[in-house]
């Protein structure tokens, strides 16, 4: 199905079942621990092995000897797997760092082999027997260090590299008011609940394999790729993932070592990286180094912004390009921006929750507080003042829809915004320092095709199968509620098979576009098997109205199972959306507000309050999309607060490795979080008139902390995570 506009009588309209915030229907398996996780397929596994990794114990170099002898002779141990027992391997086009090291070292923790035993403590302790040599190579792990020797990537995801438009060093210099400002923010881990595990499984060639991954077509060719064999002879089924964040959008070490093991061991194998291991081992959100320039008017009104982006990579093949976010997101005639990449013997960065833009808006959204506060305007109004309806750097290009303004006046009114302090670190409670802080949200939505295929059997059931996953976004529930509401039946009567890659291949989960494209792949078959049906009962499929599992034109009605002969009957169809995204850009807006209470003598920082309000287009299920902005507004807080990866800068590896020194939020850190929808259609994002919200409701949270504890203690911090020991020594008096 092709998606130009529209359709004028769309059944997604009457919002029956779609647009409520109904609960998820996979929240009973969740609560009751029966939603079958990668390494929980018990019941379809016969005598399963199981594989432990040994992570590489430096990050450059070689392995001069690697002696196995006692590994092998270990009590239980089967086989054991290494780079050149494997034999030759390909490359998935999606990853960077190689999945199975050796002889050459690439990173620290890289896979060098694995040890397959009859029980995960036998493969354990037999790991522990290996006797590694290697021979140390100088490499390079301080971004700051490589900065000046970073070099442009041919384009970052969305766009060139480097863009310029008008004059900006011309601009900047003649500006009345400016800012140049340096920010930093750290490598951040995914840290996900469920670690990367996969159980594998051969029938002669065919492999099937049960994993946690995000992106089902993605993960089958580039094993396919990695295996050398052709993609027909994989099935990944992967139904219920432990979160993601874009920790699991590509093939890892888990899955290609199970694959390997249970060939070699002729049986099925089970992996799933141990936390230490995931932290190195996996992808990760690289550091940057952010230069923003700004000059405006006496009015407040921008002329001038430049933003420069430094990070780093293994091999320096990936940029986490901050300049995404500055570059639509505010107006002026005159603007620059630059990104830059340096090759480091770090472990892969690469896409994590709103890749980019959650750096890019952590050093933006504090620029612009700190130019609104040299123009003495208020910080919503200088953001109001600079909104704009075009994208910037493409004025031919409108925006489908955008209401950030509306974002900033609502939640500002909704905040009590007026009580903030205009002078910083005037507002007391006893020993605590009091601060609101304020950011816009800004994150691209785009579309892809994405596929489905639905049955109605002769009970009046309809089935949903697509290979579109879940990991912990409800999307079984949204696929859900747009099948019910056009095929006229209650949501109990549907039922949805996900992350099969037997099933159409959808848009998967990643890219702020899986919601609004997947459910849009469902809206396509379900228009095939509406015509299909209406056919075969003699109803007119443009005129007939599909309600309470009927199909109803003029005074006559008839039973959708009417229909149904030998068994069921079937529809497939995608969505296909053309040029969309070149003609409209489609995007999602929001604003973040933040209290703060800092203590004067020690500068611990308590968030007190937080709201978000979102421009998403039609919101599918309130319920869900709420708890997507709350979890994604919790990492904005741990981003802000508290996450990093420490790297050790002579041996390159991040020191705290797991989650007793990598620090993520808890409940006691999180208030209660407020959360608005506007109340919006977007008829040109697709059928469905919604967006995505997963990432957007990261976008300028971290930011809007470090706003209100500058309001509340008059100390900037420009390098996140913004700990109280970059806070003390600027404090004020303690009373």
């Amino acid at each position: 199905m092709k998606f130009e506009t529209a359709a004028g009588e769309n059944p997604i309209d009457r919002q029956a079942v779609v647009g409520k915030g109904v609960d998820r229907i996979d929240g009973p398996l969740k609560t009751t621990g029966t939603a079958t996780y990668a390494f929980e397929w018990h019941e379809r596994i016969t005598r399963p092995a199981y594989g432990h990794v040994i992570g590489a114990g430096i990050a450059k170099g070689r392995i001069v000897s690697l002696d196995l002898a006692y590994v092998r002779q270990a009590p239980g141990v089967i086989t054991v797997v290494t780079a050149q027992s494997a034999g030759p391997l390909g490359k998935g086009g999606r990853n960077n760092a190689t999945l199975l090291g050796g002889p050459v070292i690439e990173h620290y923790h890289q896979a060098v082999a694995l040890v397959v035993a009859e029980t995960l403590e036998q493969a354990r302790a037999a790991a522990q027997l290996a006797r590694i040599q290697y021979a140390r190579e100088p490499g390079t792990f301080d971004l700051d260090a490589e900065k000046d020797g970073a070099t442009r990537p041919d384009s970052i995801t969305g766009g060139p590299a480097d863009t310029a438009i008008g004059d900006f060093a011309t601009a900047f210099a003649e500006a009345p008011v400016r800012l140049d400002g340096t920010y930093t923010t750290p490598g951040q881990a995914h840290a996900m609940m469920e670690p990367h595990a996969s159980i594998a499984a051969w029938e002669g060639d065919r492999l099937t394999l049960w994993t946690s991954n995000q992106m089902i077509d993605w993960g089958k060719q580039d094993l396919a790729k990695t295996l050398n064999i052709p993609a027909d002879n994989i099935r990944l089924i992967s139904p219920y993932i432990g979160g993601g964040f874009g920790g699991k959008l590509f093939l890892r070490a888990d899955a290609l070592l199970a694959a390997l093991g249970a060939r070699a061991a002729k049986r099925p194998v089970k992996v799933a990286l141990t936390r230490p291991l995931m932290f190195n081992n996996t992808t990760h959100r690289a550091a940057t180094i952010q230069r923003i320039r700004i000059g405006a008017g006496a009015d407040g009104r921008i002329v001038a912004i430049g933003h420069e982006n430094w990070s780093g990579d293994l091999n320096g093949l990936k940029a986490e390009a901050g300049v995404r976010y500055s570059r639509p997101l505010y107006a002026g005639a005159h603007r620059m921006s630059t990104t830059r990449v340096a090759a480091l013997d770090l472990p892969e960065a690469n896409a994590m929750r709103a890749p980019s833009d959650a750096p890019g808006s952590m050093a933006l959204e504090i620029a612009i507080d700190e130019m609104a506060e040299k123009l003495k305007l208020d910080p919503v109004e200088f953001r109001i003042i600079n909104d704009t309806l075009v994208d910037p750097e493409k004025p031919e290009r409108a925006f489908s829809e955008r209401h950030l303004k509306e974002c900033l006046n609502q939640g500002a009114r909704r905040f009590g915004w007026h009580r903030r302090a205009a002078e910083p670190a005037t507002r007391r409670e006893g020993a605590w320092l009091i601060g609101l802080g304020v950011a816009a949200a800004f994150r691209d939505s785009p579309v892809t095709t994405s596929a489905a295929r639905v049955r109605l059997d002769g009970r009046g059931i309809v089935t949903v199968e697509t290979d579109m996953t879940d990991i912990g976004t409800g999307s079984y529930t949204i696929i859900a509620q747009t099948a019910a509401e056009m095929m006229g039946v209650p949501l109990e009567r549907v039922v949805v098979r996900l992350g099969d890659s037997s099933f159409p291949v959808s848009s998967g989960s990643g890219g702020q576009w899986g919601a609004n494209s997947s459910t849009s792949g469902v809206y396509a078959a379900c228009v095939k098997l509406r015509e299909n049906l209406a056919r075969r009962l003699g109803f007119d499929a443009e005129q007939a109205v599909f309600e309470d599992g009927e199909i109803r034109q003029g005074g006559r009605r008839a039973a959708l199972s009417e229909a149904v002969v030998d068994g069921e009957m079937i529809a497939e169809d995608a969505i296909e959306f053309g040029d969309l995204d070149d003609r409209y850009k489609l995007s999602t807006f929001g604003a973040h507000f933040v209290e703060v209470a800092v203590h004067s003598a020690t500068a611990e920082v308590r968030i007190r309050r937080m709201l978000a309000v979102c421009s998403a287009g039609r919101i599918l299920n309130p319920k869900t999309a709420r708890s997507q902005v709350i979890g994604a507004m919790t990492m904005g807080v741990g981003a802000a607060l508290m996450e990093e990866l420490a790297v050790d800068k002579r041996y390159g590896f991040f020191v705290n490795h797991d989650l007793a020194g990598y620090e993520v939020p808890v409940h006691a850190d999180i208030p209660h979080q407020e959360v608005l929808f506007l109340e919006e259609t977007d008829p040109l994002s697709s059928p469905m008139k919604a967006k995505g919200v997963g990432e957007l409701g990261i976008c300028g949270v971290s930011a809007a902390v470090a706003n209100a504890i500058y309001n509340a203690t008059g100390v900037r911090v420009r390098d996140y995570p913004v700990t109280l020991d970059k806070l003390l020594e600027g404090m004020p008096e303690a009373i």
